[in-house]
């Protein structure tokens, strides 16, 4: 499958929103209630201006578009957040559409922010697909789990380290 990558820039205001929501509902449909993407979809607009001005600023995810332009995948990655961060880089988010699993694109995201940096990253602990991806990338779970907040269900999450790759 063909895919191009870029930086977001504040024009994708109206599209990263969407594809997050999208991409919750193929990932976390089973798990959350129908009311969770109810409620986010309700506030899209409100979503759509927080997107705008993060843009404009340091959040900027890269995308991943199809051969046709449509959006089909994002992937950020910071400075850690946490107190007990194993190491500096945290991959805080990585989402390609099931339309384009096993194509490449989830691959070509994950190396394109954190290439071959140490890196971790959170992922539930009810993601089987994800964490199967995490470990062929050489991340490892390091024994943290915690729970998401009650809007979340309090989905159990654990912490996931891989070293420099490399290095």
């Amino acid at each position: 499958m063909a895919f191009t990558l870029r930086t977001a820039t504040p024009d994708d205001a109206e599209t990263v929103p969407r594809l997050h929501l999208a991409a919750w509902r193929e990932s976390y449909g089973h798990l959350l209630p129908a009311e969770f993407f109810e409620t986010r979809e309700a506030a899209m607009d409100e979503r759509i201006e927080r997107h705008r001005e993060a843009l404009a600023g340091s959040y900027q995810p890269v995308l991943a578009h199809d051969a046709g332009g449509e959006l089909v995948g994002m992937a950020f990655a910071a400075p850690s957040r946490d107190e007990d961060a194993p190491c500096g880089l945290e991959l805080q988010l990585i989402y390609a559409l099931q339309r384009v699993h096993g194509t490449g694109v989830g691959q070509a995201l994950l190396d394109a922010v954190i290439g071959k940096e140490a890196a971790y990253l959170w992922v539930l602990e009810d993601n089987p697909r994800a964490q199967a991806f995490y470990r062929r990338n050489g991340f490892a779970p390091d024994g943290k789990r915690e729970l998401l907040p009650a809007e979340w269900e309090e989905l159990p999450e654990i912490r996931m380290v891989r070293p420099a790759v490399g290095g």
